[in-house]
């Protein structure tokens, strides 16, 4: 359950959910030594990176480790829910995409997106203080900041990098099945008509809808995961403010029944979401190979 022990003696409550809302930025400073770079990496938010890959490198693993042991006998029940997710994808896939040769890699992408999109967002079940309390002791003594965030779908630039990443699949494909002349010319003839007067007029219409589908796409996920954390953060308040008094003690078992309650709808939320961003990668790319 998120809903754990808060750990908020001493901070105020803003200031524990203001804690808690800051990545892991690194300066360099390590250990007192100042280096010098020509990459700005205060603008990298390190902890969404470590488990974005890390847990990138798992769903790659589990997904691998069920074909490998794939048999054509009675399936195990790991190897059942592969399958049974991989023909639920790939029937999305056929309804969206008709292109057979084009499905035999986006089907696998799409997959992919879910896995690790559902790991990412089930980060949020994690206690609050389970992983940033081990960082508060092992950070700064090895010259980091005493930041952690584990959700990296709760990071608005994990969730754009991923939907601009959707971004450059959908242009790869309309150069691909159209070429890039019919897809320059689709770009300015679409969708009002192909007259040289309305050239400026479609051309924009064109840049709003790519940028409008791409920053929806990663602003969805985002907006729902954050809200999911400070939801998680708010309950564990509940329960760093527990004392042996009337008080103390409902908050206690508010914690918990709010905890509990919260984390099962949860579960809910994190797979939608996964499904949702799976979906539109999707239909995006199924537009990619229609033409106007």
């Amino acid at each position: 359950m998120a809903a754990e022990n808060a750990g908020a003696q001493g901070h105020s409550a803003g200031e524990y959910i203001q804690h808690h809302l800051q990545h892991l930025q690194m300066d360099f400073n390590f250990q007192g030594v100042k280096q010098t770079s020509v990459v700005d990496f205060s603008l990298f938010n390190f902890d969404s990176i470590f488990f974005s890959v890390v847990l990138g490198a798992l769903g790659c693993f589990l997904l691998w480790s069920a074909a490998r042991k794939v048999t054509s006998g009675v399936p195990g029940r790991f190897q059942a829910a592969v399958e049974i997710l991989s023909e639920m994808v790939e029937n999305q896939a056929k309804g969206v995409i008709h292109n057979a040769a084009s499905r035999k890699l986006i089907s696998p992408l799409a997959l992919t997106v879910f896995v690790w999109i559902f790991l990412m967002n089930a980060m949020d079940m994690l206690p609050v203080d389970l992983i940033p309390q081990i960082w508060h002791t092992a950070g700064p003594a090895l010259g980091f900041k005493d930041y952690m965030r584990v959700v990296p779908t709760a990071d608005l630039s994990t969730t754009l990098g991923l939907s601009c990443s959707v971004l450059l699949i959908c242009i790869f494909y309309n150069i691909k099945i159209k070429g890039l002349g019919g897809w320059a010319h689709e770009l300015i003839a679409a969708p009002f008509g192909d007259h040289w007067l309305l050239y400026p007029i479609n051309f924009l219409m064109q840049m709003i809808e790519y940028l409008a589908k791409t920053v929806s796409h990663g602003m969805r996920l985002f907006g729902n995961m954050f809200a999911g954390e400070l939801v998680f953060m708010l309950i564990a308040l509940m329960g760093g403010g527990w004392a042996l008094s009337a008080t103390g003690v409902g908050l206690a078992i508010g914690h918990v029944l709010a905890g509990s309650v919260w984390t099962i709808f949860h579960i809910l939320v994190i797979t939608l979401q996964a499904f949702i961003f799976m979906m539109l990668t999707l239909i995006y790319t199924g537009q990619a190979h229609d033409s106007h």
